[in-house]
């Protein structure tokens, strides 16, 4: 019993008092259910999913219940966010058995793992169809006493189907700007004209297909900013702190389920990065809207979301204690001097490699553009949280552990997720501070994802151990929903990679992939929104804007590491017409980062210089150069030349 006390989720570790003889997730179990002759029940949730808290409540916590449990099956508690292969294989099982696919999952297998009946949430009584979670367990229960060869049957045939459908390819060529145009159009059919958004209730932010509009000339663009606009007014975001919120019951965006992600969050302040740049970039006042929506999203990742370890949290829990009483959403509508006498909802404070990686990536995105104080603090938050995800999750050979909690770290196989994500992050950041170590690393990572000979990504780790002994593991999904695939992640860093000079064979596994899920992610724009988005960049002409300033003058005085880190502004003007204008790639340098950046193998920085003591931009299509200018209005002329 309380094997989960010390498990690094908080997840397991809220289960560990349960009357439950709950097992982590393992060989143990397994072999547990092979010696007893009993099925396994798989339960899988996460540390601000709010139904999970409810069936833990209402089932796990009961004696009668967990008696049952105990004596007829062998249980095993999953965090999906530390285990998301795990949760893959037994969500696509699940699929064979309701349509209502969700979470806390509920799956019952043989002691070999492989599912013959799954489910969400059950209640403690049977409700509008939905049985008893007591009935189910022993309905399952009578049925493999007496009909045991039934289930086997199923099972071997949920996981030959899902074996099969794992190797379909929908390969084809990268779509033309007539075929993206057309997924932007269906997206525009799909919009909530009334509310914003897409499709009814529930809604969520759907982050991926709002970076695909960003980049897709200005249909999309007015799209993507609509569609912001309306989540930010409405009760999806909170006024107050100024994150997110996952999703909303109703299609008004109101009665939201009131837990933050990290991923949302981080997701969702890239594309209003991505809004406030460029030509065509929103009108003064739409702008200031989207400037003070992105500016409270990055308040709200440095201020509530980033641990004092310098990585961020996972999530923040959707319920919290409001006057002693358990309460959903209660934290929220209160004041910012009300809440200041309520303990805040918990913090998931488990640090993931890749949803760290995003939000490495959208604070040093955001940073770079907007520039000054508030820029600076996005950065230097940024910088502090991927050098402690480094050093904790990056071992000296190059191993990437997924996750961590309070300096320990899993055994959870990272996935191409990871790799993708923190590749991306540290990119981002690489041209925000003009560190050419960074993109060093990211570097470094994209390749151990990289099959030798084969031009594809797989996780440098392989699959989850336990589910690749039964034939469980799938391979990573390339659909995309809340975040986009570790796929379209790797790739993305790829191409950017090739963006920064590093090699053509970069651009090769970059379109490679994409080509995988071309022929369906153009008919089914709202879950291939990610990969959308790269091959929109990947079929746009590849515009690389680097700015180099002189090196500063040395300071005795000053922090010697600071002073080796911090890029210098150019003139204001020049500065900020680097950060805005419409670039795949925009770097602003020193010399000494520009000649770091060359040696370290990225073409893009090959004699770039300042010139005469002053900076110079220079602005190049496809590694083709013009001449560098020195002021705002001739870098702006070049655009518009």
């Amino acid at each position: 019993m309380h094997r989960l006390a010390e498990a690094l989720s908080p997840y397991l570790r809220s289960h560990a008092g349960n009357p439950v003889d709950w097992y982590p997730w393992g060989e143990q179990a397994f072999a547990e259910a092979r010696r007893r002759d009993v099925p396994v029940l798989v339960s899988i949730g996460y540390a601000t999913c709010h139904w999970c808290h409810v069936m833990a409540r209402e089932s796990f916590s009961d004696s009668a219940v967990a008696a049952y449990l105990n004596e007829h099956f062998v249980a095993i508690k999953v965090d999906r966010e530390e285990h998301p292969d795990v949760d893959a294989s037994y969500l696509a099982a699940a699929s064979a058995f309701t349509k209502q696919l969700g979470w806390p999952l509920t799956a019952f297998a043989t002691s070999d793992g492989r599912a013959f009946y799954a489910g969400t949430y059950f209640p403690p009584r049977a409700v509008q169809g939905v049985p008893a979670f007591m009935d189910v367990l022993i309905a399952v229960t009578d049925a493999w006493r007496e009909r045991r060869g039934e289930l086997l049957e199923t099972a071997g045939a949920v996981a030959e189907a899902l074996a099969a459908s794992s190797v379909a390819s929908t390969s084809g060529a990268l779509p033309s700007a007539v075929e993206l145009a057309g997924a932007v159009s269906l997206l525009e059919a799909d919009e909530d004209r009334v509310h914003g958004g897409f499709g009814g209730a529930p809604k969520f932010p759907v982050a991926p297909v709002l970076d695909f509009l960003a980049v897709s000339g200005s249909a999309g663009r007015e799209l993507a900013e609509r569609t912001l606009l309306a989540m930010g007014r409405s009760s999806l975001r909170d006024p107050v702190e100024g994150g997110f919120f996952r999703y909303a019951t109703r299609a008004d965006w109101s009665e939201p389920h009131y837990e933050r992600m990290l991923t949302d969050n981080a997701l969702l302040l890239r594309v209003l990065a991505e809004l406030l740049t460029g030509a065509d970039a929103a009108g003064s006042a739409s702008r200031d809207e989207l400037g003070a929506l992105a500016a409270g999203v990055a308040e709200f990742l440095r201020e509530v979301m980033q641990l004092p370890s310098g990585g961020f949290a996972s999530a923040q829990d959707s319920e919290s204690l409001v006057d002693g009483v358990r309460s959903e959403g209660g934290y929220y509508a209160r004041s910012r001097e009300e809440r200041r006498s309520q303990p805040p909802p918990a913090l998931d404070d488990k640090v993931l490699a890749g949803w760290n990686g995003l939000a490495i990536g959208a604070l040093a995105r955001f940073g770079a553009v907007v520039g000054g104080a508030d820029g600076a603090a996005a950065v230097a938050s940024a910088r502090r949280a991927a050098d402690a995800v480094l050093a904790l999750h990056l071992r000296p050979e190059g191993t990437l552990v997924r996750a961590s909690l309070d300096g320990e770290v899993s055994d959870a196989v990272a996935t191409i997720e990871d790799v993708g994500m923190l590749a991306g992050g540290l990119l981002d950041l690489a041209l925000a501070t003009g560190e050419a170590a960074y993109a060093v690393t990211a570097r470094a990572l994209v390749d151990s994802a990289t099959t030798a000979g084969a031009g594809v990504f797989a996780a440098p780790g392989g699959a989850d151990p336990v589910l690749a002994a039964r034939g469980l593991a799938l391979p990573s999904d390339p659909a995309e929903g809340a975040t986009p695939s570790g796929l379209t992640t790797c790739a993305d860093a790829a191409w950017r990679l090739f963006a920064l000079g590093a090699g053509d064979a970069y651009l090769e596994l970059a379109g490679n992939a994409m080509r995988e899920v071309a022929g369906i992610a153009v008919t089914r724009p709202i879950a291939f929104g990610g990969s959308l988005g790269l091959m929109a960049r990947l079929t746009a002409p590849l515009v690389q804007l680097v700015t180099v300033v002189p090196d500063p003058d040395p300071d005795p005085v000053a922090d010697a590491d600071a002073a080796s880190t911090t890029t210098p502004e150019p003139a204001d003007g020049l500065a900020d017409e680097t950060r805005r204008h419409a670039a795949s790639v925009i770097a602003i340098v020193t010399d000494a980062q520009a000649r770091a950046f060359a040696a370290a193998g990225f073409e893009l920085f090959e004699a770039r210089t300042s010139i005469a003591g002053e900076p110079a931009a220079y602005r190049c299509e496809s590694f083709v150069c013009a001449l560098p200018v020195s002021s705002a209005e001739a870098l702006a002329a070049l655009s518009a030349g």
